[in-house]
């Protein structure tokens, strides 16, 4: 010994891998009691109990229970916690790479329909919410244009919309297109499976592409 203190050497390694366990924790007991007990019920005591860290931990992930609820929002839109803008995940990248038209837009069609199924259940539950709720739900929406009119801006630059095609026109009839409403009046409103959700929207697209001018 030479009389100075030994010292564990500092693992960021460890203590990241730590953050993201306690992260995916919270973000599963968080969804688990919102569906179960909804928004107005569920506490972060509550949540912090469930996934087996203290109270002050979530406030410093996220801030309070309606920044877990959006970092929740956000991890089911995009089916996972990786730190990927949209575009760069697998299934935009194969939509923004494929080249005939149809396909282009029936794999655009697929991406919505997914995230239409994934969402379904946290979007009832937000609307119930309260002001909170009609934030994120707020926010997502004007997220959602954002990612819409970024879709356009692709199909402008690669050439599929014509020269005088009336892009914002587009990128808000789409917007409404794709939107969660309709999504949720013909499935659970009307009974319609999401296969024909997918083709109905794979079609009304193409109908809007061909009257752009």
């Amino acid at each position: 010994m030479t009389g100075e203190t030994a010292r564990r050497p500092y693992d960021s390694g460890r203590r990241q891998e730590a953050a993201r366990r306690s992260r995916a924790a919270i973000l599963a007991a968080g969804r688990e009691l919102l569906l179960r007990d909804g928004y107005r019920a569920t506490t972060v005591r509550a949540v912090a109990e469930r996934a087996g860290v203290s109270p002050e931990t979530l406030y410093k992930a996220f801030g309070g229970k309606p920044g877990l609820v959006k970092a929740l929002w956000d991890v089911t839109l995009a089916g996972d916690d990786e730190p990927l803008a949209m575009a760069q995940r697998p299934q935009l990248k194969a939509v923004l790479a494929a080249r005939d038209t149809h396909a282009k837009l029936r794999l655009y069609a697929a991406f919505v329909r997914g995230v239409h199924e994934r969402l379904a259940d946290l979007a009832a539950l937000l609307a119930q919410a309260g002001p909170d709720g009609s934030q994120i739900l707020t926010l997502s929406e004007e997220e959602r244009m954002t990612g819409v009119s970024a879709f356009v801006t692709h199909l402008t630059d690669t050439g599929v919309l014509p020269a005088d095609a009336d892009a914002a026109r587009l990128a808000d009839s789409w917007w409404a297109l794709t939107g969660p409403h309709l999504y949720t009046q013909l499935t659970a409103g009307r009974g319609w499976n999401t296969d024909a959700y997918e083709d109905w929207l794979t079609g009304m697209l193409l109908s809007g592409l061909a009257h752009t001018t």
